[in-house]
């Protein structure tokens, strides 16, 4: 079976090939952002470790991070616990000639914070009433809104948890709360759905990214995003090298009176 899903994956020299493609278009889509002043706001949502932020590193890999920034905010302070839910939300949208992926969002109060007690039942019925509202804002004033929602099987989501259990490099992704959604699985099935509900609205519908394959994930929601922004190559100034001066007779400090790095990669050689 194990065999049969490997075959099934996007074979990595079409996915490099097309990911590349793909982020040219994005830095044209930037540039376009940029130029035009206009406002892009992309969420990612979805089940732990189904993908988003890998997905989120291959869409900023090539761009400015002056003009794409990531929102990716932390357990909120008591004092931001006592402001209206989707203030310090507001604080990182973005000005005009900017973008901003939000690395989980708002919807928190309706999956972990409403799933795990952390918000009041009353406080989740009125995030769930006053999202809509809230983003039909945002579109109204200009601000283009795209949401994705990254779907994971159980199967494969435990299996991503247990190579990170083994990977050093990717332990510190695993965390007590991500283990409470494979015991809390059914509950967070039902959390989802009901935001969905909720929040699925013509202005700004979810688009859910099926992520059993991380590769066909990733080219598939970047190429959805470009196709549904009418973005327009903006052309870029011609740009001619200086020639380079004639040396003045400048002479590089002797190397001993600075401290350099040691040469690890020298006894790599060895």
């Amino acid at each position: 079976m194990g065999d049969k899903k490997r075959q099934d994956r996007l074979p990595r020299g079409v996915y490099e090939r097309e990911l590349l493609r793909l982020q040219v278009e994005l830095v044209k889509l930037q540039e376009w952002v940029r130029a035009g002043g206009h406002r892009l706001v992309v969420v990612f949502e979805g089940r732990d470790a189904a993908g988003k932020g890998s997905t989120i590193k291959r869409v900023t890999e090539h761009l400015n991070p002056r003009i794409a920034r990531i929102a990716a905010l932390p357990a909120p302070t008591e004092r931001e616990r006592t402001q209206w839910y989707f203030q310090r939300y507001v604080d990182h949208l973005p000005a005009a000639g900017e973008i901003v992926l939000f690395d989980r969002s708002w919807y928190n109060r309706a999956g972990v914070e409403h799933v795990m007690g952390f918000c009041t039942p009353e406080e989740h019925v009125r995030f769930l009433h006053q999202c809509p509202i809230f983003e039909r804002l945002l579109i109204e004033d200009g601000i283009i809104l795209r949401k994705y929602w990254f779907s994971v099987s159980d199967a494969v989501q435990e299996q991503r948890f247990r190579a990170r259990l083994e990977d050093p490099t990717r332990r510190w992704k695993l965390s007590g709360m991500d283990l409470e959604s494979i015991t809390r699985w059914e509950a967070y099935s039902r959390a989802k759905d009901e935001m969905f509900v909720h929040t699925d609205i013509p202005e700004a519908p979810w688009h859910v990214v099926g992520s059993d394959d991380k590769r066909a994930a990733r080219i598939n929601m970047i190429a959805h995003l470009l196709a549904g922004i009418p973005y327009e190559e903006v052309p870029l100034p011609a740009i001619e090298l200086p020639p380079r001066p004639e040396s003045t007779g400048y002479q590089r400090p002797p190397r001993d009176l600075q401290t350099y790095v040691p040469d690890h990669a020298a006894t790599l050689r060895r």
